[in-house]
C-alpha cells in the first residue's frame, strides 16, 4: 500500500466534503491527512472488527474542528459508510463539525481545544493500570499547545511512565487567523517536552511513510511517554491554500475545489 497516494485521496475526499456542505476546515484537516494515514493504515491496532475490545489502539484527535480529515480516513477504513460524506453536516447525518463518540472510530468528543491530550492521558493510565497492550495517540494542534491543560496532562503522563501514549503535534505553525508565534509563541517546544518527561522525536508531518517509519521505532513498553513534533504544512497540497490563515474556516467555491483537485491529482 502506497501511503503518500492514500494520503492524497484523503485530502481530494476532504475537499469535496466541505465544498459540498459549505462548512468546515480545510486547512487543519489538509495538514493532519498523512498523519493520520500513517496511523489508521499502518500503525494503529484498530478496525471496524475490534473497534469494542478492550486491548485496542485508541485514537483522540484532539484538535477536533479537522473533523473532516478524521471523517474522510474513518470511511476509508471502513468504519461507515463513505454515503456519510455525502450528506456531512446535513440534519440527518452523524457527522458534525465537531467529532463525537457516537460515530464509529471515534474514541472522544473533541473541539475545545485542550482537552483532548489530556483525555488520552486518562486512557493510557486506565490502560496501563489494567494491564493492557492498548497503545493511545492523541494529535494536537501547535496553537492549542497554549492551553495550560496540556501541560498539566504531560506532567502526568511523565509521572505515571506512560511508555504506552504517543503524543503528535501537527506543527504547522498558523492558527486561527495568525501565526502561532504571534499569537502566543510555544518555542523553545523541544526543550519544553524534554523537560516534562517525553522521548521527543521530529518527523516531516506531510510524509506518510516516514510518519508511520518513525512510529515503528517507538519504546511502548518503557517507561518514558513520546512525543512526536509533526512540521507540517497548514492547507498543504493545494499552493493557494498553503500558509494562507483564512483557509483556516474560509470555503472554496466550486471553481477553487476543481483547481485544487487538479492540483493534488497532478
Amino acid at each position: 500500500m502506497n501511503l503518500q497516494n492514500k494520503a492524497n485521496d484523503i485530502r481530494r475526499m476532504i475537499l469535496r466534503m466541505v465544498t459540498r456542505a459549505r462548512g468546515g476546515h480545510l486547512g487543519a484537516s489538509l495538514s493532519e491527512a498523512d498523519i493520520l494515514t500513517a496511523l489508521f493504515f499502518h500503525t494503529l491496532r484498530l478496525s471496524p472488527d475490534n473497534r469494542d475490545d478492550p486491548d485496542r489502539d485508541r485514537f483522540v484527535l484532539s484538535k477536533g474542528h479537522a473533523s473532516e480529515g478524521l471523517y474522510c480516513v474513518l470511511a476509508t477504513a471502513g468504519f461507515f459508510p463513505a454515503s456519510w460524506l455525502d450528506e456531512y453536516l446535513s440534519e440527518q447525518c452523524p457527522l458534525t463539525i465537531h467529532p463525537t463518540n457516537h460515530v464509529p472510530g471515534v474514541e472522544a468528543n473533541t473541539g475545545a481545544l485542550g482537552h483532548g491530550f489530556s483525555i488520552a492521558v486518562g486512557m493510557a493510565l486506565g490502560a496501563k493500570k489494567a494491564h493492557r497492550p492498548c497503545r493511545v495517540f492523541v494529535l494536537t494542534g501547535d496553537g492549542e499547545l497554549q492551553e495550560g491543560s496540556n501541560w498539566e496532562a504531560a506532567m502526568t503522563a511523565a509521572h505515571f511512565r506512560l511508555g504506552n501514549l504517543v503524543w503528535i503535534i501537527d506543527n504547522n505553525g498558523l492558527q486561527l487567523v495568525a501565526p502561532v508565534r504571534d499569537t502566543l509563541g510555544i518555542e523553545p517546544l523541544e526543550d519544553k517536552l524534554r523537560a516534562f518527561g517525553f522521548d521527543t522525536r521530529h518527523v516531516d508531518g506531510n510524509d506518510a511513510e516516514k510518519v508511520a517509519a518513525l512510529l515503528d521505532t517507538l519504546d511502548y513498553e518503557g517507561g518514558v511517554p513520546h512525543a512526536v513534533i509533526a512540521k507540517t504544512v497548514k492547507g498543504k497540497g493545494v499552493s493557494f491554500m498553503e500558509n494562507v490563515p483564512e483557509w483556516h474556516h474560509r470555503i472554496p467555491t466550486d471553481e477553487e475545489c476543481e483547481k485544487a483537485l487538479l492540483e493534488i491529482a497532478s
